[in-house]
């Protein structure tokens, strides 16, 4: 993740430590993810332990940079702050 806005300079992290509280949007989306998988291969067959988990594993290993930053972007936007207005890319460019 960058440190900072490309567009308008603006500081990511808050203060030290501020993405800590995103592990539990991360975990929040692996249980969904676990839930989702799990439920998934109920539906098409009757699997053994093993293959539960090996599935489950796999695809929270696939989808685990994207948990990572999407759980920072989350994170951010509920406690941070910051609110994306797509606009401010055209003021800047009005003013300068």
């Amino acid at each position: 993740m960058n440190p900072q806005c490309s567009e308008c300079g603006l500081h990511y992290e808050r203060e030290p430590g501020f993405f800590f509280g995103a592990m539990y949007i991360s975990y929040a989306f692996s249980v969904a993810i676990f839930v989702a998988v799990g439920v998934a291969l109920s539906f098409l067959g009757d699997f053994s332990l093993e293959i539960y988990l090996l599935a489950i594993i796999g695809v929270i290993a696939l989808l685990l940079p994207f948990l990572f930053r999407y759980s920072r972007i989350l994170f951010l936007y509920l406690f941070g702050g910051v609110d994306y207005e797509p606009a401010y890319k055209k003021k800047v460019s009005e003013v300068g």
